[in-house]
């Protein structure tokens, strides 16, 4: 089969799916019927889109030509940044709020209308940087994401719920401190306290704490925690109790989301929000934390990088985490795709 890049399509869990039926705001279509590719924006309305074909396949089979951005800009440079992070410090010394995510948007310009495929774009993250919750949903003129996330946000079977934080951040795992691990565990309860709100009395368990796991570049501490649903809760229900995820807000998150609104001055948009697919038909799903995702809004690219700030936070520290993250998917994302004739 062939996908032009105007084509909507979307490439999850490593099925590649085609043939848009319909497309939704409202997340009570999740418990209908169908396969839906899933975008929960930080900042913005839920786009959910029922394929009617899914089947096995590789990023490169939906990729289009990409020519990526020469210049990228940022929402907060390094001395905002230090900024802001100063100001998540001396709101957690009032004692209003314990952690809080400071992020950043790079933004850059296509050059190239005729090469802007989020598909191709895709291609070359999946190329050069493989992630386990790898994403891309393309539907032109309502969404255009790509992502290779590290992070589950949730995974579905039937009754059972999962949710696999990551707090703590280098380029091994020597550089993780104490901080990282204080602020992993911060999160577990956060998680723990989010999922209890929907799961069964006794359910909830944390089968994994602090599990270092490697990516591109960089290590990562990881922790799971799961549940045991209570009957008929439906995904509206589900997202009011867990959205925004608790790794990329803070704690307590309705404070955390507080501070992040009076320090950040963009919109986090898609980013920090979730993508993922929904089977309504078998009660399954995987959602990932959009972390390390682009989307493209009209002739411009943009991206996310942020770190979570504690007490004991370096802000000079802090800004070279959200530059670790950022710099190989930047790289990636700078260059051309061009699909195979």
């Amino acid at each position: 089969m062939e996908f032009a890049s105007a084509v909507p399509a979307a490439h999850l869990g490593g099925m590649l799916a085609w043939g848009l039926a319909e497309v939704s705001h409202d997340p009570a279509v999740l418990d209908t019927t169908g396969r839906w590719a899933v975008v929960l924006p930080y900042a913005g309305p839920p786009v959910l889109a029922r394929f009617d074909h899914w089947e096995p396949g590789e990023a490169a089979a939906l990729a289009g030509p990409w020519t990526g951005p020469k210049e990228w800009q940022t929402s907060l440079d390094r001395q905002a940044y230090i900024g802001a992070v100063e100001t998540i410090r001396d709101r957690i010394a009032e004692g209003g709020v314990y952690q809080a995510n400071v992020c950043r948007i790079l933004t850059g310009d296509l050059p190239d209308g005729q090469r802007r495929d989020v598909g191709g774009l895709h291609a070359l993250l999946s190329q050069g940087n493989p992630a386990p919750h790898a994403a891309m949903v393309r539907i032109p003129g309502v969404i255009e994401i790509a992502s290779a996330s590290p992070e589950l946000f949730l995974e579905r079977h039937a009754g059972r719920i999962e949710t696999g934080p990551i707090k703590g951040t280098g380029r091994t795992a020597a550089d993780l401190l104490p901080k990282d691990r204080a602020e992993n565990i911060m999160i577990v309860d956060l998680m723990r306290n989010d999922l209890s709100r929907v799961c069964q009395v006794g359910s909830v368990t944390v089968p994994a704490l602090l599990h270092e796991e490697a990516h591109p570049g960089l290590v990562h501490l990881v922790s799971r925690v799961r549940g045991e649903l209570i009957p008929e809760t439906t995904w509206p229900t589900l997202l009011n109790a867990m959205f925004p995820p608790g790794s990329v807000t803070g704690a307590p998150k309705r404070a955390a989301v507080e501070c992040i609104q009076a320090v950040e001055p963009v919109p986090r948009g898609p980013y920090c929000g979730a993508v993922g697919w929904v089977d309504a038909d078998t009660r399954t799903a995987s959602l990932a934390v959009a972390i390390r995702t682009f989307w493209i809004e009209q002739d411009r690219v943009l991206f996310g990088t942020g770190a979570g700030i504690t007490w004991s936070s370096d802000a000079e520290a802090e800004w070279r985490e959200t530059e670790l993250k950022a710099g190989r998917l930047i790289d990636l994302a700078s260059r051309t795709w061009s699909p195979l004739l």
